[in-house]
């Protein structure tokens, strides 16, 4: 597994130069990017409550990136990036990346969505643990009080004995996905070492598609005008999203753009209150900033050891465009 391979191997230090570095377009565009992922699942949750299934959702997801993307390559005559010899380790990190996204999904639909992206905050807390327990890294002090800290933010949120609790299986597919899209980090940059970061996104979505495609026979259901507008809108936010991630860090450092990630909690809050009339439980308002504030720790603790980060973004798998120039954590 790509994961227990990493330690062993030997990432080659990122070759961009940021020669065009622009910081402050770069952090309007990583917000956009935020922006339209909170969209997409808005979206998705707005078909979800129209009758879609979830797996209807993550196979239109992927199936329209897919052919999306091979347009906008075509008319950049970048085809030739899709080159691979690693069909193999593209369709694995696609099998585990489509379970994680199913999760992702799974917790925007049953959660409000200020929880649900809460949740997903909680992949560089496990991107911690994997680097100490599986990779057997050194991981110091400053990490492990943010796992802690992180991690008490969602037993803050779960609300234990005290007032209604978050649905349980939304609390789970949070988790769950923070929990695997952090494994999913690992397996990128292992494809990072000889793979364009564009043919992982490519790949993730050819071989998603064709994974989830196996369930619509069971999943699937005739639909109308509305849901069929609201799949085509969720393929193309999703996928204008992963092309501005990829954008944004065309003009700046992985480790200033990558904080612009937690604005996702506004943009899920005001689709909250302005679409299905939500606000967040004051244990979110209490939770919430524990988690994004482990989150951040980590984020300043890699910058300051002068290393790149580890993937802080768990939404939808966006934070995969990042491995190319992303390293383990080991302090």
């Amino acid at each position: 597994m790509a994961v227990a391979r990493y330690k062993a191997q030997s990432v080659p230090a990122p070759t961009a130069s940021h020669q065009q570095d622009r910081p402050l377009l770069a952090l309007a565009i990583r917000v956009m990017a935020m922006v339209l992922l909170s969209t997409m699942f808005m979206l998705m949750k707005l078909a979800w409550q129209n009758g879609v299934s979830i797996p209807e959702l993550v196979f239109w997801r992927q199936a329209m990136a897919a052919p999306l993307i091979l347009i906008w390559l075509a008319g950049a005559r970048k085809l030739p990036t899709l080159k691979t010899r690693r069909i193999g380790s593209h369709a694995l990190r696609a099998a585990v990346g489509t379970f994680g996204l199913c999760c992702n999904v799974a917790a925007n639909t049953l959660l409000p969505l200020p929880e649900a992206t809460t949740l997903s905050f909680t992949t560089p807390l496990f991107a911690v643990l994997i680097t100490a327990l599986v990779l057997r890294d050194t991981v110091g002090v400053w990490r492990w009080a943010a796992v802690v800290l992180g991690f008490m933010g969602v037993l803050v949120m779960a609300q234990p004995g005290n007032g209604p609790p978050v649905p349980a299986l939304g609390l789970i597919a949070g988790t769950g996905a923070g929990l695997v899209i952090s494994i999913v980090s690992f397996q990128i940059r292992d494809l990072a070492r000889t793979e364009a970061p564009i043919a992982c996104v490519f790949y993730f979505a050819l071989f998603g598609g064709l994974f989830t495609a196996v369930l619509l026979p069971f999943f699937g259901r005739p639909h109308g005008p509305v849901e069929w507008a609201l799949l085509a809108a969720v393929g193309l936010t999703g996928t204008l999203a992963q092309m501005l991630i990829t954008t944004a860090l065309r003009y700046g450092q992985v480790a200033t753009v990558v904080v612009m990630d937690y604005t996702a909690l506004i943009w899920a809050t005001l689709y909250g209150w302005l679409v299905f009339k939500d606000l967040p439980e004051v244990t979110t308002w209490l939770g919430a900033p524990l988690i994004i504030g482990a989150g951040l720790v980590v984020v300043w603790r890699e910058h300051r050891l002068a290393r790149t980060i580890s993937p802080t973004s768990a939404l939808d798998e966006a934070a995969m465009e990042e491995s190319a120039e992303a390293r383990t954590p080991r302090a």
